[in-house]
């Protein structure tokens, strides 16, 4: 019950928050479209962190049409994975997250590649929602800021996840075999 309690809270302060930043803003433009975004982050990662979920889905389970990344790798996930190095993001993110020969490291990080890939599925359907109603509202143009960094900062991140967790899952293997 304090879970859900919680999580309800945290879903309705990130509608506050969202009104407060179009009506501080407005729905227009890169600051409105950079803004939400991050907000959305910050608010997704908490709810996320709150949920707690084993991610057992089989959703989370690669896919024979992923084709071991080759698919991501055509969609440039590698030039995507070298842009995030060059803005310093892996820099930061290996802080929290760091990578090394151990099991249970490996394992916690599985379990942050499904908790990172739900956040941005859920910011990239919020996003997409706010990009139909300015694109419909104040015309496609005013909307294009919302479509390129949802694009670049869920969509890709989303791939980058399924194009890891694989690869993931075969260092814990090997990990467990020694």
């Amino acid at each position: 019950m304090r879970k859900t309690v919680i999580l309800i809270f945290i879903v309705l302060t990130t509608i506050a928050l969202i009104y407060t930043l179009i009506h501080f803003i407005g729905m227009q433009g890169f600051p409105f479209a950079f803004s939400l975004n991050f907000l959305l982050m910050a608010c997704v990662l908490t709810f996320t962190e709150a949920l707690k979920s084993q991610f057992t889905s089989p959703y989370f389970n690669e896919k024979a049409w992923e084709q071991r990344g080759k698919v991501y790798e055509s969609f440039g996930i590698n030039f995507y994975r070298k842009l995030l190095v060059w803005v310093g993001w892996e820099k930061l993110n290996k802080k929290s997250k760091p990578v090394e020969k151990n099991t249970k490291v490996l394992i916690n990080l599985h379990y942050r590649t499904k908790q990172d890939e739900l956040g941005h599925i859920i910011i990239l359907i919020i996003v997409l929602g706010f990009n139909i109603v300015v694109a419909f509202k104040f015309g496609v143009l005013q909307s294009l800021w919302l479509l390129i960094l949802n694009i670049l900062l869920n969509l890709y991140p989303v791939l980058l996840q399924r194009y890891n967790r694989p690869r993931i899952e075969r260092a814990i293997n090997l990990s467990k075999h020694r």
